[in-house]
């Protein structure tokens, strides 16, 4: 259950920063063996992922929940605006990753793609915040955020399907590089997360069944419920911290962690 718990840590942690929760896996996975079948492994791993959509979905039930009960019941317009945009920037992902899944994990699964990306990726996270120094983002709020826009940072998502991007990295890029501000390029990539990651828990428990033994039920709670409490923290310290300080220390670690993937796995 501690191997559990430290998983779900990781989860929440790496699942929201834009450090790729890939990379952290395989190498966590290197240290931690879980007693477990590899296929329900392969699905817990996945379904951790809930915990860490619902630590969204209560922080920012307001912005999220299309109805309001306050005054009586009517449906919040901005609420469902979102929703439509969420949907639109789900698309590209879903059409390319559902059909070819399985062959971009059979290219691409393996550390040294992992150590790749995530050096690309924080050297572009660098770049892109020195050439932002003297730029005024032109979408300061999400009621700004166009259509068009939100389709765009879809397309940006399309390439976390290669592991190491970073699902969050690859979005929030994408979202300043077509003019958001940091806060609203985190927090529509928080929100994409929601239908994105519950898709593909869905589709892991579908196909791993419904018979679990006793600890299984047990490793499943204790990991959702570890990475729902440490992605609440995780998410409010982004926030926080985006506010006064740009994404180039993560850029950095994503280069120093890259460089230790391909060391270890060389070296070992």
């Amino acid at each position: 259950m501690l191997k559990v718990i430290f998983l779900g840590i990781v989860e929440g942690i790496t699942e929201w920063l834009p450090i790729s929760s890939t990379g952290h896996m395989i190498l966590v996975d290197e240290f931690i063996k879980l007693s477990i079948t590899p296929a329900f492994k392969e699905m817990f791993l996945v379904v951790i992922q809930l915990g860490a959509i619902m630590a969204v979905v209560t922080i920012y039930w307001q912005k999220l929940c299309p109805i309001s009960f306050k005054r009586g019941i009517y449906i919040k317009q901005e609420a469902i605006s979102l929703w439509m945009k969420v949907i639109v920037a789900v698309i590209p992902a879903a059409a390319i990753g559902l059909p070819f899944d399985h062959m971009l994990n059979a290219m691409f699964y393996n550390y040294q793609t992992v150590a790749v990306t995530l050096i690309i990726y924080g050297v572009l996270f660098i770049i892109l915040e020195n050439r932002n120094k003297n730029v005024r983002p032109q979408v300061t709020n999400l009621h700004n955020l166009s259509f068009a826009k939100a389709i765009g940072i879809g397309c940006f998502q399309v390439l976390a399907l290669i592991p190491g991007t970073s699902r969050s990295g690859a979005t929030i890029l994408g979202a300043m590089l077509i003019g958001c501000s940091r806060e609203v390029a985190a927090e529509f990539s928080f929100f994409l997360a929601v239908p994105v990651m519950f898709g593909a828990s869905l589709l892991k428990v579908v196909k791993f069944g419904f018979n679990y033994t006793t600890e299984e039920i047990q490793i499943l709670a204790v990991g959702l419920i570890s990475a729902f409490i440490v992605s609440v923290i995780t998410i409010k310290f982004l926030i926080s911290y985006i506010k006064s300080s740009d994404f180039k220390a993560f850029g950095y670690y994503r280069i120093v962690l890259g460089i230790i993937v391909l060391g270890y796995f060389i070296w070992s």
